[in-house]
């Protein structure tokens, strides 16, 4: 029996859920998906020891690539969603700042200090 064909088949999984469309609505669900393969995998890769035939070995050779496609899909997806975090605590920022725009001024000019007792 194989013990590489399913590590490859979740990571084919991955790589297809990564190539889908990603926007902001689908993005935690695509995420949840992603996690759970992900701890399968790994679960899968402690099981498969030495020694490997040939057969497992080949296909070991064509996750290589594919792991390393993931891993630059999936480092774009985190820097997307950093960049949208951003915009809406900027975003947020700015509105707070509209509906008061005094918030953070601390100034003693103009204040008349009586010392007469």
């Amino acid at each position: 029996m194989n013990r590489v064909e399913p590590i490859y088949e979740m990571t084919v999984q991955i790589e297809q859920l990564l190539n889908s469309e990603i926007n902001s609505s689908t993005r935690p669900e695509v995420i949840t998906e992603i996690n759970s393969l992900l701890q399968k995998r790994e679960k899968a890769m402690l099981q498969a020891t030495e020694p490997f035939s040939n057969e497992e070995l080949a296909l070991g050779k064509k996750l290589l690539p594919l792991n390393e496609q993931i891993q630059k899909k999936m480092e774009m997806l985190f820097t997307g969603l950093k960049t949208e975090m951003k915009q809406i605590k900027k975003q947020k920022n700015s509105n707070r700042k509209y509906v008061n725009p005094y918030e953070n001024i601390q100034t003693i000019d103009g204040m008349f200090m009586d010392k007469k007792k």
